[in-house]
């Protein structure tokens, strides 16, 4: 996200969205993605800018991202933009037979088979993460992620943005898992691209830390204690620098200084535009009510170290919303003094009743906590029937669900 101006906490949010394209025939993905944009641009770029909806590539080429060209208001209005512009790129990619496809990951692509990797501008960003990681794995090839971008003015709303942030994030997978099925098998996640994504650059620790940041809470000690530390240990494999920049950062969010924000890297992408900006609407007045002091003071928010934190992430990452919340503490801190245990659906219940969310946003993310993350929503119409029939009918009526913009209920 930028801006002319540096924005202040929650004058302005910034949001991007992954989405795969696949054959309208069998669903397997489909490397167009740079087709795609040279349809429009005219030549091959990584890049497609204009007003409201802006294009762009990822590492794996039969992924496209759409997202916000700049700050914007509010959630809500952003909508119509970004279904407009999915209904135009299924009507481009349509030259190729090819559509758009839904949630944060292809239920059978075999990466190591099928991915194909960015081959034009910037290429030798993602050649030396292939050099280095081997992205031939669902951790880099075979993910799609909503990206919620934040912004600051200053060291001391840095640090306050921080600290909410970090509270939230071990809670995010709860309402965000979209990742069941991979491998055309069930897998023991239900957010397995959150599983593949913590450990996907295991060979340098630093890049990914342990998913929740360190408790760090000013821009000094962020570049010292974080960026330093994770460009030290990267050097003997990049010595000449070229992965050298914030976003080789892989925590669940990440500092970026260069824009004044704060992006959130958690949430699985959903079955529409509508879904994820729901869920990040919630997610945002969380935020805000946890900035303001409501539950807990901000000295109490920077005390939290990772490992309470990075507990609780890995139940919501196996369980989602059925994921038991026992740590007093950290629900005293969200407001529920008292409360021994509860469910991290029952909390985001409990959390939506007690916060702000964009009016136009309300009811989409109450239809969300009442029918379950998308993952169990999966689950639910598969109904214990794992085969490629039946995954191709459900993952059909997701591409459905994004080209009409409305949620999977079934």
């Amino acid at each position: 996200m930028s801006a002319k101006k540096t924005l202040g906490l929650f004058e302005g949010i910034g949001i991007e969205l992954e989405y795969m394209i696949v054959n309208r025939d069998t669903l397997d993905v489909l490397p167009v993605a740079d087709e795609l944009i040279r349809h429009v641009v005219g030549t091959y770029s990584n890049d497609y800018e204009k007003e409201g909806i802006c294009w762009s590539n990822e590492l794996a080429l039969h992924v496209v991202e759409l997202k916000t060209c700049g700050p914007v208001a509010t959630l809500s209005e952003t909508g119509p933009l970004f279904h407009e512009d999915i209904k135009r790129i299924n009507e481009i990619v349509s030259n190729f037979n090819g559509m758009l496809m839904s949630s944060g990951a292809h239920p059978w692509m075999d990466p190591c088979t099928e991915a194909r990797l960015w081959p034009h501008g910037q290429r030798t960003i993602y050649e030396t993460y292939h050099r280095i990681f081997n992205c031939e794995g669902h951790g880099w090839t075979n993910l799609q992620s909503c990206h919620l971008n934040l912004p600051f003015n200053g060291s001391e709303e840095f640090g306050r943005l921080h600290a909410a942030i970090r509270l939230v994030l071990p809670i995010i997978p709860a309402i965000a898992a979209s990742t069941p099925i991979l491998d055309a098998t069930l897998q023991p996640f239900l957010d397995t691209r959150m599983e593949y994504y913590r450990t996907n650059s295991a060979r340098i620790s630093s890049i990914t830390g342990e998913i929740i940041p360190e408790p760090i809470f000013t821009p000094v000690a962020y570049n010292n204690e974080i960026f330093e530390r994770m460009y030290r240990d990267i050097e003997p494999f990049d010595p000449d620098g070229t992965l050298r920049d914030e976003w080789l950062n892989a925590r669940g969010a990440i500092a970026r200084f260069d824009r004044n924000a704060i992006e959130i890297r958690i949430i699985d992408v959903q079955e529409c535009p509508q879904a994820d900006l729901a869920i990040s609407a919630a997610i945002c007045g969380v935020l805000k009510a946890i900035v303001a002091e409501r539950w807990c003071g901000f000295p109490n928010q920077m005390a939290w170290q990772v490992e309470p934190l990075k507990k609780i992430l890995l139940d919501t990452v196996r369980m989602a919303e059925d994921a038991v919340i026992s740590d007093t503490a950290y629900l005293e801190s969200l407001g529920l003094a008292g409360q021994k245990t509860i469910s991290a659906g029952e909390l985001w219940h409990y959390l939506a009743g007690q916060v702000e969310i964009e009016k136009e946003l309300t009811t989409t993310f109450a239809a969300i906590v009442k029918h379950g993350s998308l993952s169990n929503r999966i689950l639910r119409s598969l109904a214990g029937e794992i085969t490629r029939q039946n995954l191709k009918r459900i993952y059909r009526e997701l591409s459905d669900c994004l080209k009409q913009n409305r949620l999977f209920l079934p």
